[in-house]
């Protein structure tokens, strides 16, 4: 791909309920800059001010609050015995968040180190049944968020991004699955082209809050031991890992469930004469154990196309972000 200079080549921004990350060409390949899509809200004091000046973390002030920005809110959080809050909720934009917009534009400021404009493609998910009004109204936000900021903004559906991202050498016709925090998304891509997208509501976060339930443990402390080398590798005797275990699980059942249903119904499915590719993204992908347990689901299901491969991408966590960009790329 010829070289283009980085800002009038374009950027990919997945903006996940999770992770915010953003992508650009660099010369030689793409680089990345995320931080975790959270905050918390300390009162604001000289003291505390001084502290986190002190410390180099991420901050704001909002009226009688200093909110704490991106990876160091959930350490904060952690020590603090408490909770992140979150702009996001299962994908969208958090509707009993009233900070939602702008911790997400601190942000994306933040990522962009002053160098704001230009082209970019940003994320968005697939609509859950009947959440189509919702998700309208959370691109449409984030839309005229970007545009104040002084980008040529577009959309893409997250699976897309993995397909663009993963199967150039397949020209991008494959599946892409995106398992985030908010959502799973699913889309089968032909020649680039969307056949047919859907997302779950059954992702990280619903995993997170499940096992909290039944442990009485944080979320966030949940989240940070599967960061901390928990594998799906079998029964275990902690009850923790136990209940990970288990809401894993369901989130493939419900994932492979979703794919066979939506593939046999729809009338939309290109009869191919090779078998397509399936690839797999995100953060609740790269656990130890997940993909032969998510393959072993899809082999035994009855889907009405024939699958080459499942593999996991090739950088799970900024797969989104990379296809965005790839997208923008190949739209300039």
């Amino acid at each position: 791909m010829q070289t283009r200079e980085p800002l009038a080549a374009g950027r990919g921004l997945d903006i996940g309920t999770s992770r915010i990350v953003l992508a650009e060409p660099n010369g030689v390949g793409f680089s990345y800059r995320a931080q975790l899509n959270a905050f918390v809200a300390l009162p604001a004091s000289k003291i505390t001010e001084g502290m986190l000046q002190k410390e180099s973390i991420p901050y704001k002030t909002a009226g009688r609050e200093l909110v704490v920005l991106g990876d160091r809110a959930e350490k904060l959080a952690h020590i603090f015995c408490g909770d992140t809050r979150r702009p996001m909720q299962n994908g969208l934009l958090n509707p009993s968040e009233h900070k939602s917009l702008e911790v997400i534009e601190e942000t994306i400021l933040r990522l962009c180190n002053g160098r704001e404009g230009g082209r970019i493609f940003f994320s968005v998910p697939s609509a859950a049944p009947g959440g189509e009004g919702d998700l309208a109204f959370h691109e449409t936000t984030l839309q005229e968020l970007l545009t104040r900021l002084g980008f040529q903004a577009r959309s893409i559906n997250e699976g897309l991004a993995v397909v663009f991202a993963e199967l150039e050498a397949n020209n991008f016709t494959g599946i892409g699955v995106s398992f985030g925090g908010g959502m799973c998304n699913v889309c089968l891509a032909y020649l680039g082209m969307p056949v047919i997208s859907f997302s779950t509501s059954k992702a990280g976060d619903f995993i997170d809050r499940s096992a909290a339930a039944v442990t009485g443990e944080k979320p966030t402390a949940i989240r940070l031991l599967k960061e901390g080398g928990f594998g799906l590798n079998g029964h275990t005797s902690n009850n923790i890992e136990q209940a990970l275990t288990i809401y894993y699980d369901d989130m493939i059942q419900t994932v492979v469930a979703r794919l066979e249903n939506s593939l046999a119904e729809s009338r939309k499915v290109p009869k191919l004469e090779k078998p397509v590719p399936i690839v797999v993204a995100g953060g609740s992908a790269m656990l130890s154990g997940f993909l032969p347990r998510l393959e072993k689901a899809i082999r035994q299901a009855n889907l009405p196309l024939a699958i080459s491969e499942i593999r996991l991408a090739a950088d799970p966590l900024n797969t989104t972000a990379k296809g965005a960009l790839m997208a923008a790329l190949l739209d300039s």
